[in-house]
């Protein structure tokens, strides 16, 4: 049995490298803070509409038990959601490989050898052998740690980045019902039109059969009855197709036979939108950007330290014999320990280059986070402002229903005792299904509006 050391006396002659690589390390990631790193972060919400107390969760809000039902059917069976769980434990398994070059590397290559043959044909000898190879490197100035310390925290961020599909997917799920409801409203509606319609073809029948009107009136008015019908059909495929998307959604066969997401919720009341600062620890997006920047400092970290001295434990050795017995026999085994430095000398720019490309990408990253931040509070202030605007067409749509309702009536009426032309008529059944129609894609894209500002605010669902 021996130890032999590559640097005779290497305490002596590596203490100097060691101090200055101890001075080195003294250096750590800076300290960053989510509000000063976003740059600009407002006081409060600038939109008048936003209301003060902290963020509750959104969903149950629209008192709609079968929206819960859908949630979690996506949640539990959307695919797109279970890849990115999947990316979640790939960034945990890369922690592990990280935090593995901590720890010591040992190897065995047990073998067996016959040493050639006699002339009649004998073995002439043969022995058993377990030799084994060790390698430790010293994590003197934290290299290593650097670099596990980035991998849990690229772990963190897609952590959030799970957390923020989920909160994405139960948003695109309860739009894609409000989609849905109103596309079977809008069938209804098409429907309610045609029966009318009907009755009116009937009506002008009537009076050319008695003689009161032209055959260019019934003409106009079976022409009008088709053109319904070419709207029905196209509104029944728009339902199929909102089936069909929100049966993806919850990792169904899009066979459009989902019977749920029948009638369009009444809107809730507003809920708190909390404050601009809250926004930048509670939304997913930002707190996975803000720790993939954090992960990027420690990289740099890991990068600079790369031009420390590295000290490295070695030691190779084992047993041999002619039976296995012998393997296990301690006078047997022969090893050897080598403590090694390694200094950096010239390494062709590799190392200062690299330094250079994680300082370039840490720059990115804070941009990236910055960029992400600003867009984030415009999301929310454009959905506070388009709430209003939103609510002001509905009130406008429904108070223009009532009117072309009431025109319909009274042209009617005027019809029957020949006091208005064809034309006018049917403009009237026109307009009161327009009307029908806009103001259910109005109070669609308020219910979505709604939807879009919790999911804009970060609020868990």
């Amino acid at each position: 049995m021996r130890i032999e050391s590559r640097f005779p006396g290497a305490l002596s002659k590596i203490a100097p490298a060691l101090a200055l690589g101890l001075l080195a390390a003294c250096a750590a990631p800076p300290e960053r803070d989510p509000a000063r790193t976003a740059s600009t972060v407002p006081v409060r919400w600038s939109n008048p509409a936003a209301l003060a107390g902290a963020v509750r969760p959104w969903l149950r809000s629209f008192a709609a038990p079968e929206l819960d039902g859908l949630v979690g059917t996506a949640l539990s069976g959307n695919f797109d959601l279970k890849a990115v769980a999947a990316r979640v434990a790939q960034a945990r398994a890369q922690v592990r490989i990280a935090g593995a070059e901590r720890l010591p590397q040992i190897e065995l290559a047990p073998g067996f050898q016959q040493l050639g043959l006699v002339s009649n044909g004998e073995v002439a000898g043969s022995f058993w052998e377990l030799p084994f190879n060790l390698s430790w490197e010293l994590d003197l100035w934290g290299r290593i740690r650097s670099t596990r310390q980035a991998a849990e925290t690229e772990a963190l961020a897609a952590g959030s980045d799970l957390e923020g599909a989920a909160l994405s997917l139960g948003a695109r799920t309860v739009q894609a019902c409000f989609e849905l409801a109103e596309t079977r409203q809008q069938v209804g509606v098409v429907e309610q039109s045609i029966a009318e319609r009907r009755a009116l073809v009937e009506l002008v029948q009537g009076r050319f059969q008695l003689g009161l009107g032209s055959g260019l009136d019934l003409s106009l008015a079976a022409t009008d009855l088709s053109d319904a019908e070419a709207q029905l059909a196209e509104a029944r495929d728009r339902q199929q197709a909102a089936a069909r998307r929100l049966e993806t959604l919850l990792g169904r066969y899009p066979a459009a036979a989902l019977e749920r997401c029948a009638q369009l919720p009444t809107l809730p009341a507003a809920l708190p939108a909390g404050l601009p600062a809250e926004l930048l620890a509670r939304r997913p997006d930002l707190k996975a950007a803000f720790a993939r920047l954090r992960a990027l400092d420690s990289r740099l970290d890991s990068a600079e330290k790369a031009l420390l001295p590295r000290v490295a434990l070695t030691a190779s050795g084992g047993t041999a014999g002619a039976s296995l017995g012998e393997l296990a026999d301690p006078r047997a085994a022969a090893w050897n320990l080598a403590v090694g430095l390694v200094q950096p000398v010239f390494t062709g720019g590799r190392l200062s280059a690299g330094i250079d490309l994680a300082g370039a990408q840490v720059e990115e990253a804070l941009q990236l986070y910055r960029e992400a931040a600003l867009n984030a509070f415009r999301e929310v202030e454009q959905a506070l402002a388009a709430e209003r605007w939103l609510l002001a067409r509905e009130h406008a749509l429904a108070e223009t229903l009532a009117r072309t309702e009431t025109s319909r009536k009274l042209a009617i009426h005027a019809y029957r005792n020949g006091t208005v032309e064809i034309l006018p008529l049917l403009d009237s059944y026109r307009s009161t299904l327009n009307a029908r129609s806009a103001l259910l894609a109005a109070r669609r894209q308020l219910l979505q509006n709604r939807v879009g500002l919790y999911l804009a605010l970060g609020g868990a669902a």
